[in-house]
């Protein structure tokens, strides 16, 4: 049974019509906004954003006149800075403190502008009721393509809104609603404008209260959406759970155009990175995934590697913030050295304190991949092991001596092997600056199998 959303506003002016054309939508009983949102007052300017009267005098008035007189009629505080720039294609009004009334006016000269493609109202106390006056600007406004509402205190209400200007949407394209305390219903809302949708290429939900139902509809959004190439849902405590079959599954088919994914900061775990990891193996578009600030362990990335070991669109891939470690590391970093086709060609690891064997394995990937760039961290003690061969070439070349000449020499027998004592007491005789632990970590690497010998001759490539 389908009720009234919001009644009608009164009529305030006898010679003004209602600011809202028509009746307010309906929804059903379990979706409608929470009760308590603040009703109009009664004591407001209440007028169509496009009257007869009005009309006729934008045939004479400057936009600058006309949004003058809007904001005396509405009581509110004209912004300077839109009537210093009404001649530029980008509105930047972010933290003004419009307001809805202030809003109201605005809306009112926007409603028939041709110049502004790009409008920027963060952070201005908007609430629902000044969101409702720019979605019914936006009925008649065919120039505004990105559109900017973030930290606006729109609630479920405003959320109701925006996705009813969404289904009818055929000009705005990218939309960034961070930060409007959007949770599980407002994703549906959402969800359900969107699950067609073909216009909108950018959108940004990131610090909402998205949570397992909310992660739930935005997945089976994903699946069906043929629009959205920008995807922000990041600093929501997020589980995609259940919805993530739906997405694996149809995703690779289905979503052609998603080509960024940002879900930085949420809950992931090993379930959403199984899932993300079929989405991966077949996918053709995705070129940016940020995992960062999620539970995704060791365990999780060699999921996630399933789809990693196939996927070649993938360029950039971001880890940092999670709980992996030196296993993690190398599973991945192995995994993209084996997919001859990957595109991987920036890896963010940089919280993950990676060993010696990775630092080495990154730089084999490099020699065949220049463009690679993995960031990480590593110990000091670490960095100071891997400069040992780098200290010993040094050393070795201000004697005009290589690292061949230097086993040869003690090769006496011409065996082309050396036991590991004898290398060692030759390094220290030679008074070779390196400590006990790059000597160590040189003896591991020239003997790999721990044999005591080292068959010197499979390292010719170092000299």
């Amino acid at each position: 049974m389908m009720e009234q959303f919001e009644e009608e506003e009164e009529q305030q002016l006898s010679d003004q019509s209602d600011l809202l054309t028509g009746s307010q939508d309906q929804v059903e009983d379990e979706e409608k906004p929470s009760q308590g949102q603040e009703r109009n007052s009664g004591n407001e300017w209440d007028t169509d954003l496009e009257t007869d009267s009005a009309t006729d005098q934008k045939q004479s008035q400057s936009r600058a006149e006309l949004y003058l007189q809007a904001c005396q009629r509405t009581g509110s505080v004209p912004v300077s800075s839109f009537l210093r720039n009404l001649g530029d294609t980008n509105l930047n009004l972010n933290y003004y403190g419009v307001g809805p009334l202030g809003t109201k006016a605005l809306a009112f000269v926007l409603q028939t502008d041709t110049t502004i493609t790009n409008l920027e109202l963060e952070e201005n106390s908007l609430g629902p009721k000044g969101t409702r006056y720019l979605t019914e600007m936006l009925q008649t406004n065919i120039t505004i393509q990105s559109l900017n509402l973030s930290n606006n205190q729109l609630g479920r209400e405003g959320a109701y809104t925006i996705s009813k200007m969404l289904s009818e949407n055929y000009y705005v394209k990218s939309l960034k609603l961070s930060g409007n305390n959007f949770d599980d219903v407002a994703a549906k809302y959402f969800a359900d404008a969107l699950k067609g949708d073909y216009v909108i290429k950018e959108l940004d939900l990131s610090h909402n209260m998205f949570s397992f139902t909310g992660g739930q509809h935005l997945g089976h959004m994903l699946a069906a959406n043929v629009g959205i190439e920008v995807l922000n849902l990041s600093w929501n405590p997020l589980r995609l759970g259940g919805a993530m079959a739906t997405f694996h599954s149809h995703f690779p088919q289905v979503n052609s155009t998603l080509k960024q994914l940002d879900l930085s900061w949420n809950a992931f775990g090993q379930m959403e990175a199984e899932s993300l990891g079929q989405a991966l193996k077949n996918n053709r578009t995705l070129v940016l995934l940020d995992l960062s600030g999620n539970h995704v362990d060791d365990q999780a990335v060699t999921l996630l590697c399933q789809g990693l070991i196939t996927n070649g669109t993938l360029g950039v891939l971001k880890l940092s913030q999670n709980p992996l470690t030196n296993i993690g590391a190398l599973t991945l970093l192995k995994t993209v050295k084996k997919n001859l086709k990957s595109a991987l060609e920036e890896i963010d690891i940089s919280t993950v304190f990676v060993k010696e064997e990775f630092v080495e394995q990154l730089e084999e990937a490099r020699q065949k991949r220049p463009a690679l760039d993995v960031r990480y961290s590593a110990m000091s003690y670490v960095t100071r092991k891997l400069c040992a061969l780098q200290i010993l070439r040094k050393f070795l070349s201000e004697r005009n001596e290589s690292i061949m000449d230097f086993f040869e020499a003690l090769d006496k027998e011409g065996t082309t092997n050396v036991s590991t004592s004898d290398f060692r007491k030759a390094v220290k005789e030679a008074n070779i600056p390196l400590d006990q632990q790059q000597l160590d970590w040189l003896l591991r690497k020239f003997d790999k199998n721990c044999t005591a010998t080292i068959m010197y001759s499979e390292f010719a490539e170092l000299s």
